[in-house]
């Protein structure tokens, strides 16, 4: 597997020209896989022990996101920074990005760099990773 350091992350397309309202932070997997089991859409990626799937069990309409991240990482192509957010359960959303973020995760990286609202970046401090 890809350590994070072999691994080229770009900007999210979604932010777009709306790139002074985020920022880049580095976040704790799994501290944020924790948190986002409590999201709606997590059934669809994640067991109910909060295991991240095999592409088998994903449903059929995630499978090739999944794949095209995988494809990526064995060609080291950049992979696009997910967008992560705090939903109205006060837990993590991932808005933009689930595939990748999920993937790697599933991969073991065990630290992520995302794109953060800037109105969000205080709500974020126990989901962020110790770099050394």
């Amino acid at each position: 597997m890809n350590t994070l350091n072999e691994i080229k992350f770009i900007d999210n397309a979604t932010i777009g020209s709306r790139h002074e309202n985020y920022t880049t932070v580095f976040v704790d997997v799994p501290t944020v896989l924790k948190s986002w089991q409590s999201s709606l859409f997590s059934f669809q990626w994640l067991q109910p022990d909060g295991q991240i799937k095999d592409i088998e069990a994903l449903p059929e309409e995630e499978q090739p996101k999944r794949q095209g991240v995988e494809e990526k990482l064995s060609s080291a192509a950049a992979i696009e920074q997910p967008i992560l957010g705090i939903g109205l359960m006060e837990n993590i959303e991932i808005g933009a990005g689930r595939a990748e973020f999920l993937t790697l995760a599933a991969k073991g990286v065990p630290q992520i760099p995302v794109h953060i609202p800037k109105s969000n970046e205080s709500d974020f401090k126990e989901f962020l990773a110790a770099i050394d």
